[in-house]
């Protein structure tokens, strides 16, 4: 058993710490690390977005509707509002000739600050496309459109799509979804309650996936062939999932998920996990789970050095004075 924390220094003091859960196994499904919350539940967010965009491909909705790769990886993505990622969902929802309102993802800001002030300065509002889910709403679509089933109420749990998400989260998790596990994901799809040992099991199921031929293994080849071409398109600039995926090129996938969730899968040494901060503050996951990815030697000496600014996060003030640091350890 370990313990896992995140600790906020300013100054010479410590002024927070976040604490995590945390499993990662082998691809024998032998325990790595973990601090013995296993069957705990969790809901994974937005870091399953991979799985639901499965029934996307397998609709073949892509070729269908003539999808290019971009639109593939953003299916997949908690994008920023970035221009790129306004650009691709605009092109999207103009091909399969889709009004806007039929997103039922809710709106909001650009995540982005950048692209959040440039909107405001600009006079315009945001729309259904800067919500982080849109690409995930969008592929929800035009699933239906190819499997030529209606997409009213299409992010009602019992739309039959949905059915089709919950089997691909049940294949890769190797477990049913429990009736009393459902919730609302913050976009309006059904999100599920799963314990932290059968999401860390998905992982490695992703990996197997991908690298044998099994029911879904071309699925996940075009998603993360598609995630590997643009990882910028999953999150955005100076995001930490998308900056991962870039500098191991494509060789560790991982998606963060809303309230400080963190799934990654090694390709090449079927390891994965997940990490779960406790308080939900997403600040803590980078540093910590650099901690993990150079302690079970998942990262080369160039990794490491592309990416060293994740391990230990400078806190600067709005003076842009430097007043303190984020860092990580793993206590045994």
């Amino acid at each position: 058993m370990v313990l896992l924390k995140t600790f906020i220094q300013r100054g010479n003091l410590t002024e927070s710490i976040h604490e995590a859960k945390c499993l990662v196994k082998d691809s024998k499904y032998n325990i790595l690390l973990s601090t013995k919350n296993d069957q705990n539940l969790v809901y994974p967010r937005s870091a399953i977005k991979i799985f639901q965009a499965v029934p996307f491909i397998v609709s073949k909705a892509h070729k269908k509707l003539g999808l290019n790769k971009k639109k593939i990886a953003i299916s997949c993505a908690s994008h920023c509002g970035e221009p790129q990622h306004l650009a691709i969902l605009s092109s999207w929802i103009n091909k399969i000739k889709l009004p806007i309102e039929s997103l039922k993802c809710g709106i909001h800001n650009p995540i982005n600050i950048v692209s959040s002030n440039n909107l405001l300065l600009s006079g315009n509002i945001p729309s259904q496309l800067h919500n982080n889910c849109a690409g995930k709403h969008l592929a929800m679509i035009s699933g239906c459109i190819a499997n030529k089933i209606s997409f009213e109420d299409y992010v009602n749990y019992n739309h039959p799509y949905q059915k089709l998400i919950r089997d691909s989260l049940e294949y890769f998790m190797e477990s049913s979804i429990q009736k009393k596990c459902i919730g609302t994901d913050g976009c309006g799809a059904p999100q599920y309650a799963l314990t932290i040992s059968s999401l860390a099991d998905s992982m490695i199921n992703l990996v197997k996936e991908k690298n044998n031929n099994n029911n879904f293994s071309d699925p996940i080849n075009i998603l993360l062939n598609a995630i590997n071409k643009f990882p910028e398109l999953i999150g955005g600039k100076n995001r930490f999932d998308s900056e991962i995926i870039k500098y191991t090129k494509g060789k560790i996938f991982c998606k963060m998920g809303a309230e400080g969730v963190l799934l990654f899968a090694d390709i090449k040494k079927n390891t994965g996990g997940l990490i779960k901060i406790v308080d939900g503050n997403e600040r803590a996951i980078p540093p910590l789970a650099m901690k993990i990815f150079i302690k079970l030697k998942l990262l080369s000496s160039d990794e490491k050095r592309n990416l060293i600014r994740w391990t230990e996060q400078i806190l600067y003030n709005h003076a842009k004075k430097a007043v303190g640091k984020i860092s990580a350890k793993i206590m045994l």
